[in-house]
């Protein structure tokens, strides 16, 4: 491929490619993202290819590998154009019957997303209830496009806003274009975009950088790791045209090496821009010249911080530095330094191509545009959602995620990551933007939900992110090493039913020590504990008296099973992997307390038309039959 010197170069490509496209020819997407990897998709996809040519058919059928979709609780999925038939849960197997339906235009019924609430069987992507309900602006190119190809991504108007703003631009008018947006950072913070490019624009150092955050390390989240593996060359156009706009020349994308097949795209995407001149010098001969390079982080919670990110690029300890001065005053190397995050710079392109109004008229006063959540947990659809700002908990739980498995009662949802808080079911209706979470002591973060149902402790919830804070602390000051401990200390001694006179109390003082931190990870460690605290204080107390109602904290109940309803059919015996289960036929069975593990496999085993196994809360379990009541004569009950 020849290097692209000009508008009229660049447009003549984006024809040819076009016209070398057959929109009528058959293409079977498979989703090739991680998650759907993990569940078989590179085996299906193999089997799809050999069954074509095993039929002769590749002048006629394309199988094109793409991003994440997000609706990896149903993977792998395939998506097959034009008709825009989606299935789900496809295996190998069902490779010689897919390839049969697309030749005969038949619909697989069985492979088809049922409708949790008519039953029926729905044929289309875009009317699944889990996609109606969003607005996917950034995410829903990913099942359309081959990540690998700079073409695909120049077929659907890709690279067409560097273009523009490169070529017809000036940086002050880009800068001023994202301003007028509303757009706010996508990492946590939610700074205004704009300001945050003007401010770097403005520092009088000549030599200025621009850095992707792409160190996603939060539980379950996802959603810059879907970005990065299924469209590198939206983030990567976001990049550039940012470096343009606040005159930097040399830019880094920071990644985790955990995430290997993000790595391997926008490494890739990077090469095949530098091809066709989106990077490099005189870039679509506007005279701009830019660079990138791929930065790999070792895994530490903490480089999500920005001022930690920029000292891990420099080679050192990645660690928090006071601030001012801010980055954008002095970041990498002492020079100007603006960091987004994959999502913030994903936005861009479409700010260019559709103008700052249209991206303004998405959302709320406060908080414009879409935002990707990570929608995991008790939940019936998980995977990655793209929806409106302003949208509200309830709808994203119920109309997106389906409601709760198993019927069971929705009890909060857990938003912002590690050092986000829990909200309970009367926010439900709340909307979901920067300031009414954070209001409502928690945060947006970089996108992270957690749905928790009636089974979740939420204790040991806040507990479990305490103990990850506590580990990926980096240690350098002393409200967050000293406070976070403190804090998991009295967590653990509440989970083993070792709860003091105090403890609530002093629990509340210590989070006041930790928001004195450096950074984002120790000021918001305390939400977690601050926000179950105060929506679900009685389970504090209920832990305070040795008793876990939600039966999670081993120490605090304990197994029993019930004399009068113990038929000795022996399946807890059985299934028990410690062997704590003692009675053999005819015999009422008893739980040996000292053996027992609390993994609830009697439970689980025994029979629910006798239900004779239960939970006690708290340590006191009834006294054991003597040892002449416990012959069951057959007939007797």
């Amino acid at each position: 491929m020849a290097k692209i010197n000009s508008t009229v170069e660049f447009e003549a490509l984006r024809k040819e490619i076009l016209s070398s496209r057959d929109p009528n020819r058959p293409c079977i997407a498979v989703c090739t993202g991680s998650g759907c990897l993990a569940l078989g998709a590179a085996k299906l996809v193999a089997a799809l290819k050999s069954e074509i040519k095993e039929q002769g058919l590749e002048q006629r059928i394309e199988v094109r590998e793409t991003g994440c979709p997000g609706f990896c609780e149903r993977g792998p999925l395939i998506v097959i154009y034009p008709e825009e038939t989606c299935y789900l849960k496809v295996q190998p197997t069902d490779a010689k019957e897919v390839i049969a339906s697309v030749m005969e235009k038949k619909i697989i019924d069985r492979l088809l997303y049922v409708d949790q609430v008519t039953g029926e069987r729905v044929v289309h992507e875009m009317d699944i209830p889990f996609y109606k309900n969003q607005l996917r602006l950034l995410i829903g190119n990913n099942i359309k496009l081959d990540p690998t190809s700079i073409d695909d991504y120049i077929a659907i108007g890709g690279y067409t806003a560097l273009e523009k703003a490169v070529c017809q631009m000036k940086p002050e008018q880009v800068v001023g274009l994202v301003k007028e947006s509303g757009l706010r950072g996508r990492g946590g913070g939610g700074f205004p975009s704009g300001n945050k490019w003007e401010f770097t624009r403005n520092a009088p150092d000549p030599v200025k950088y621009v850095v992707v955050n792409a160190d996603e390390g939060d539980p379950g989240a996802f959603m810059d790791r879907a970005l990065l593996e299924g469209s590198p060359h939206a983030v990567l156009e976001g990049l550039i045209i940012g470096a343009y706009a606040i005159g930097a020349h040399e830019g880094f994308l920071y990644v985790r090496q955990e995430y290997p097949l993000a790595v391997h795209n926008i490494t890739l995407a990077i090469q095949k821009a530098e091809e066709y001149g989106f990077l490099g010098k005189n870039i679509l001969g506007s005279g701009f010249d830019f660079t990138v390079e791929v930065a790999q982080g070792a895994g530490a919670f903490v480089c999500g911080e920005e001022t930690a990110l920029i000292r891990s690029l420099e080679g050192k300890t990645g660690e928090p530095k006071p601030r001012p001065p801010f980055p954008a005053v002095r970041g990498l190397w002492n020079k100007p330094t603006n960091i987004n995050n994959v999502e913030t710079w994903a936005n861009i392109p479409l700010i260019i191509n559709k103008g700052p109004a249209a991206f303004a008229s998405v959302g709320t006063g406060g908080s414009k545009g879409t935002k990707i959540f990570s929608l995991v947990g008790k939940v019936k659809n998980t995977g990655l959602v793209e929806v409106p700002m302003g949208i509200t908990l309830r709808d994203i739980v119920y109309k997106i995620g389906g409601g709760i498995p198993g019927e069971k009662k929705f009890k909060a949802v857990q938003t912002g990551g590690p050092a986000g808080g829990c909200m309970p079911e009367s926010l439900l209706d709340m909307e979901v933007d920067f300031d009414q979470l954070t209001k409502a002591g928690s945060m947006m973060g970089s996108g992270g939900m957690i749905v928790l149902d009636e089974e979740t402790c939420m204790v040991d919830f806040a507990r479990f992110f305490l103990s990850f804070l506590a580990e990926e602390s980096c240690g350098k000051c002393v409200p967050c090493r000293e406070g976070i401990q403190q804090m998991l200390a009295i967590l653990n001694d509440l989970t083993h039913g070792k709860g003091k006179k105090g403890d609530l109390e002093l629990l509340e003082q210590l989070t006041e020590v930790s928001s004195a931190s450096l950074c984002a990870l120790g000021k918001g460690a305390p939400n977690p504990v601050l926000s179950t605290l105060k929506h679900f204080r009685d389970e504090y107390q209920a832990h305070m008296e040795g008793k876990c109602p939600a039966f999670t904290c081993k120490s605090l109940f304990s197994y029993y099973i019930e004399p009068e309803k113990c038929q000795a059919c022996t399946s807890c015996g059985k299934k028990c992997p410690a062997g704590a289960i003692e009675g053999g036929k005819n015999q009422i069975h008893m739980v040996d307390q000292a053996k027992c593990t609390k993994c609830g496999a009697c439970l689980q085993a025994c029979p629910p038309r006798f239900a004779a196994v239960t939970r006690i809360l708290g340590e006191v379990v009834p006294p054991p039959l003597p040892e002449e009541a416990r012959t069951i004569v057959r007939g007797s009950k």
